[in-house]
């Protein structure tokens, strides 16, 4: 199976280039990354081009990611019975690799929540718990917190948790037993990034300078 996982990467990775910002920034004449944090996503696509651009781009940022996973999940039916699942890990990582790290953009890409969130909705292919809890956890500590940031830091962070106490618990539609401890590390990679990626937001939340949703300024996010 390890051809499958290499392949499933790769097709991830390709379609995490697609790059909704950073696209939308060039069809306005101008290079997303000159402006605000620096990042192509959706919190700067929408600080810098505005409500409509932003919301553009988180949906096709989310979308490439479950486009993936449907590819590869149709791709890999048969050759990866009962393990599809974490093949589907292995897709989202890709793409959260391919829009974070863009080669053609010297790997200057966006943060990967958006593309998380996707690798989020396409597991309703195999388990609806991982979305209903991510819905939850994320709005629920914005709304509590108005921060963007730690909202995404929490849902990554219980992802990791979740995938470990499902799992151990055998909750996990799709997942065989086999792959447990696979999923984990893959889980575990994926939080790992987010927060690395989130360096400077952590930063400014453990300053108190980070800005919360509504004020002037947003936060530098994606």
């Amino acid at each position: 199976m390890i051809w499958q996982k290499a392949v499933a990467i790769l097709i991830g990775y390709g379609f995490g280039l697609f790059q909704t910002a950073f696209i939308i920034g060039k069809l306005n004449h101008i290079d997303i990354r000159d402006y605000g944090s620096g990042n192509s996503g959706t919190t700067n696509a929408m600080r810098t081009l505005g409500k409509k651009s932003g919301f553009i781009t988180y949906f096709g940022d989310m979308f490439k990611a479950v486009l993936a996973l449907l590819a590869t999940y149709f791709l890999f039916s048969k050759s990866c019975d009962g393990h599809q699942f974490l093949i589907a890990l292995y897709t989202g990582f890709g793409v959260i690799l391919g829009h974070n790290f863009p080669f053609y953009m010297n790997f200057r890409g966006g943060k990967g929540i958006a593309a998380f969130s996707g690798l989020v909705v396409g597991l309703l292919i195999f388990d609806w718990k991982f979305f209903a809890f991510g819905f939850v956890i994320f709005f629920g500590t914005l709304f509590i917190t108005k921060y963007v940031s730690l909202s995404s830091l929490v849902l990554m962070f219980c992802f990791f948790i979740e995938m470990i106490v499902f799992g151990q618990l055998k909750m996990i539609h799709g997942l065989h037993d086999t792959d447990r401890p696979e999923a984990y590390i893959l889980a575990f990679i994926l939080m790992a990034l987010s927060f690395i990626r989130h360096r400077e937001n952590i930063k400014r939340l453990l300053s108190g300078t980070e800005r919360r949703i509504g004020s002037k300024k947003e936060e530098k996010n994606e």
